[in-house]
């Protein structure tokens, strides 16, 4: 039971610190006043919200604070491209 409830604990802190890091959505509008440091794609998902979580993940690697997705392809697996700003 102690095993559970540890497990449980450590998946909860890894959720909650991942949403902390993780770039967001932004806007057109909230774009202007970004800075735009470049983009980022992803290949192999088999949701659009996997696709939103990988572009997510791979924008905050790149130190991103946001980014907004600019195109989306469904050829069998989802593909997808960001801008990506700071």
């Amino acid at each position: 039971m102690k095993t559970i409830k540890t497990a449980a604990v450590a998946i909860a802190l890894s959720a909650l610190s991942f949403g902390v890091f993780a770039a967001q959505p932004v806007s057109p509008t909230e774009a202007q006043s970004m800075n735009k440091i470049g983009t980022v794609s992803v290949e192999g998902a088999t949701t659009l919200d996997g696709m939103e979580a990988k572009l997510a993940e791979k924008a905050a690697a790149a130190g991103a604070t946001g980014y907004s997705i600019t195109s989306a392809n469904t050829n069998n697996k989802i593909s997808g491209t960001a801008v990506i700003y700071k």
